[in-house]
Parts: C-alpha cells; sequence; structure tokens
C-alpha cells in the first residue's frame, strides 16, 4: 500500500485502467495515510473521505463497464481551501466566514473532477492567502512533514505538505506572491505558477480582482513532474488561452540558454541551496544547455516593485477584506490582539497596517516604482530570451522554524517577484539538506513558455531524483 502513496497521478490512473489496483484500493490507501499523518501536521482541514469512496466505487464500475476514461480516473486529490468545493468550507482562513459552504465548484476543481480527480478534502492556508505561513483562526496552524517544528509555507501550505507527505499525488493552488512555489519548496515537491493571465481563477476566494487578474495564477502541486503538464491541459480544458501550452516533450535541452541568478542583492542565500541550484545548472549543461551567471540589479527592489503593481492593480483593501466588505480599525485590532483577544493573525494584521504606507509615500513613490517593476519585466524577458530558462533560489534558505518569517518578513520576495513580471515557474526539488530539510530551485522563462520550465523539471527530477518521501513518515 505504501508504494501507492509515492507514485504520480498519472501512474496510479494507468494501474487502475489496466486493472493492476482499483479506485478504492487507491483512494483507500491515501486516507488511510492521511488519517496517520494529520493529526501531526493539520495541512487537511476538512474531509470528505466518505464521499471519496463513494466516487472510487463508481470509478471501478465505469471501468467495468468499459466507459471511455479521463486522464486521471479515479485518482485521488487535494484542493487548497480558498477554492470552492461542493459543500466544503470555503472560508480562506477567516473567522468572519467560519462555517460557509460552498454551493457549487470553483471552474478549475469542476475540471479536475471531469478528469476522473477524487477529492479527498481541503486543505490549510494562511489568513485570507496572504502570508507565507499557513495558520489562521479558523484552523490553527499546519506542521512540515520534514520537520513539524518547521512551517509549510503559505499561502498554499496545507497543500503542500499534503502532498509532500504521500497523502495525494497532485493538488490545486493558487499564487499571488509565492503561494504555489513556496510551500512546494518548503515541503519537497514539484510547484507550478503558470504564465500571467493562463489559468482562470474564478472560484476563489479572496476573488481576484481585474487589476490583479494576471499576477494571481492557479496551478498544480503535485509530487512527481510528469503530472504538471496534463495537470495543465486539464486546468485549460476549453479555455481560448490552452492553445498557449505547448508540449514539453518538443522541448530540445540542448539547445537552451540557462542564466542563473544566485540572490537579489540584499538577501544572502543558504549555502546549500546555492550549491543545490548549481547541481541544477550541471544538470543542465550535461544536457548541452549554455550555463550563463548574471546579475539582475533590480532585483533588490523587488518588493517596492511587487507592493507598488499589486496596489495600482485596485479592488478591495486588505483592511476592507478583513472586515468582509468595511475595513477594520486596524489599531483597534493591534490592541485587541496584544490582549488575546482579535480574531485575526498578526501577519494579516500587519499587512493591513502595510497598505497605508504607500498613502504616506504618495502616488509618486508608487507610480515610480510600478514603471521600474515594467521596465524590468522587459529586461528579463530579454534576458531569458526566447529559449532559455532562468534559475533561481525559490527562499534565501530552508523551510524556517515556526514563526521565523515574522522575523525577517520580506524573503518571500523571492518567489514574488515573479508574479508581477507574469513570468511562468516551476518549482523543483533538488534533495535534502544535511539537516533533513527540502532543498530546491525556481526555473522561469518568458511568458508562454510554461513548456520549457515544465521540459526543465522532468529533466531535474531524473537527474536530482525530485520528491524523497518524508523519512519520519516513510522510514
Amino acid at each position: 500500500m505504501s508504494e501507492l502513496l509515492k507514485l504520480s497521478g498519472l501512474s496510479l490512473a494507468k494501474k487502475i485502467r489496466r486493472k493492476e489496483v482499483s479506485s478504492r484500493t487507491v483512494v483507500e490507501a491515501h486516507i488511510g495515510h492521511i488519517q496517520k499523518v494529520n493529526p501531526v501536521l493539520n495541512a487537511m482541514v476538512q474531509d470528505r473521505f466518505e464521499e471519496a469512496l463513494a466516487e472510487a466505487d463508481a470509478a471501478d464500475r465505469a471501468l467495468v463497464k468499459g466507459d471511455a476514461l479521463p486522464p486521471f480516473h479515479g485518482v485521488p486529490c487535494s484542493i487548497k481551501e480558498a477554492f470552492a468545493v461542493r459543500g466544503m468550507p470555503n472560508t480562506s482562513g477567516l473567522v468572519a466566514r467560519k462555517g460557509r459552504l460552498a454551493e457549487r465548484d470553483a471552474i478549475t476543481v469542476e475540471r479536475l473532477r471531469k478528469a476522473g480527480s477524487i477529492v479527498l478534502g481541503v486543505t490549510n492556508i494562511s489568513e485570507l492567502c496572504m502570508w507565507m505561513e499557513s495558520n489562521n483562526r479558523v484552523y490553527g496552524r499546519s506542521n512540515n512533514p520534514y520537520d513539524p517544528t518547521r512551517t509549510v509555507g503559505g499561502s498554499s501550505g496545507g497543500e503542500g505538505a499534503i502532498i509532500g507527505v504521500g497523502g495525494a499525488p497532485y493538488g490545486l493552488g493558487s499564487d499571488i506572491g509565492g503561494s504555489i512555489r513556496m510551500p512546494a519548496f518548503f515541503n519537497g515537491v514539484f510547484g507550478h505558477k503558470p504564465s500571467g493571465g493562463l489559468v482562470p481563477n474564478a472560484g476563489q476566494f479572496p476573488p481576484a480582482t481585474p487589476g490583479i487578474e494576471d499576477y494571481v495564477c492557479t496551478g498544480p502541486i503535485a509530487r512527481r513532474a510528469e503530472d504538471l503538464y496534463p495537470l495543465m491541459q486539464v486546468l485549460l480544458e476549453g479555455e481560448t488561452r490552452a492553445h498557449r501550452l505547448k508540449d514539453p516533450a518538443d522541448v530540445d535541452l540542448s539547445t537552451l540558454t540557462v542564466s542563473v541568478v544566485e540572490d537579489d542583492g540584499v538577501r544572502p542565500v543558504d549555502a546549500e541551496l546555492l550549491s543545490a541550484m548549481g547541481r541544477a545548472a550541471q544538470a543542465l549543461a550535461k544536457r548541452g544547455a549554455k550555463i550563463k551567471s548574471v546579475h539582475i540589479p533590480d532585483f533588490k527592489h523587488a518588493f517596492a516593485i511587487w507592493g507598488a503593481m499589486v496596489g495600482e492593480g485596485g479592488g478591495p483593501s486588505f483592511a476592507e477584506l478583513l472586515g468582509e466588505g468595511t475595513p477594520i480599525p486596524i489599531a483597534k485590532e493591534i490592541a485587541r490582539f496584544a490582549a488575546g483577544k482579535s480574531p485575526h493573525t498578526l501577519p494579516a494584521l500587519a499587512l493591513a497596517l502595510l497598505e497605508l504606507v504607500p498613502k504616506v509615500a504618495g502616488s509618486g513613490q508608487t507610480q515610480k516604482f510600478v514603471e521600474l517593476g515594467q521596465k524590468l519585466q522587459r529586461e528579463v524577458v530579454e534576458l531569458i530570451g526566447p529559449n532559455g530558462v532562468l534559475l533561481y533560489p525559490p527562499h534565501p534558505l530552508p523551510a524556517p522554524k515556526h514563526n521565523a518569517p515574522l522575523f525577517r518578513p520580506f524573503r518571500w520576495v523571492y518567489t514574488a517577484i515573479f508574479n508581477v513580471l507574469k513570468l511562468p515557474v516551476t518549482a523543483v526539488p533538488m534533495g535534502l539538506s544535511r539537516e533533513g530539510a527540502p532543498l530546491g530551485v525556481q526555473v522561469a522563462s518568458v511568458p508562454w513558455n510554461d513548456h520549457v520550465t515544465l521540459a526543465v523539471a522532468r529533466a531535474l527530477e531524473e537527474d536530482a531524483g525530485g520528491w524523497q518521501p518524508p523519512p519520519m513518515w516513510f522510514g
């Protein structure tokens, strides 16, 4: 049974189609594992195990009848709680939404189901999806499967953890500042942030307003790289933009130019992460790729650029979202937090306070960084080129201990800068550190070159081994 917890979704679907194993057996294996690990990890915050088993039985009956089968027929998955899953909670970690159940599936959830996926449950997040620790007053905090004293990342942290521990072969996340890639990295799995505007975001809370629609990206998290491309095909089913997703199999890695950027010039990167990135570059060089080391000076302004461009996108303020349409009184809530009476987390209150800074600094300062971001986008696209990738650390260090990000809160800009540049980026695991924490690298390319980063992810999985099951659960 434990071997089923290590296979890709495609491999499981193939076994089910060939009747080597039933969908019920596969689903039962994952449910049993989640029941074992979740009391420690708190990654899946609401399950639908009974419904999933009934759907697995229906999948097995369809197999007997000889019905035409979708690509992930009978395969279990998990979904970030911020996505609407019919009959499941959709609070996004906000106490004011506690008890709120989704009446219908988000469009991407619906497509995953149509492709044969069986949803096991929904997973934990940060409050309103805006912090790098998955912790909130509704569900509490999630813990890392490689070391429960470490963060799982956010905001798709529950997804990263449940997939990283073997509880599901793949799942669905969303990303406005690294919320797919950080959890994928911290939990040792693959995550793909698509090109801005490629995959629809409808059915999430908070909703992506038109001004930031291209910065918020819906994408897959998976324990095996081979699932990423077919999952992207599923998420784009019926979309007019689907033609922009090309096949990674058509990428000739020997013709690639690989730009290696070691840091942002402000926040030093852990030596083991730099070594992992070096191994990734060497692996591509052995396949014939041209490697060049570069420095991008304006990456040092990543936080200001991200904040200005997301803020310029408009929509309700974060304080309004926290108050369900009415801005919370920030000073009062901070005082309540100090007294242990606030329904909000400290990072959420800090962000509501931080968004006031541009108003104090003036619109001229905001416009300056918006223009700098637009200039940076052009420069990075030119640097990477139409047949290239950029390797960049996913974070300055492996998964930090719980609460440590509060003391150095801006390190997540290593992922965030790519959202406003609208580049496709794949987070790729690269083994474990000496302390047993996952290592990894970000692989970015130019807009609509998702197939290139996905091809590189497959190659690096072959050379670096990809996901390594957490020893404490698979020892």
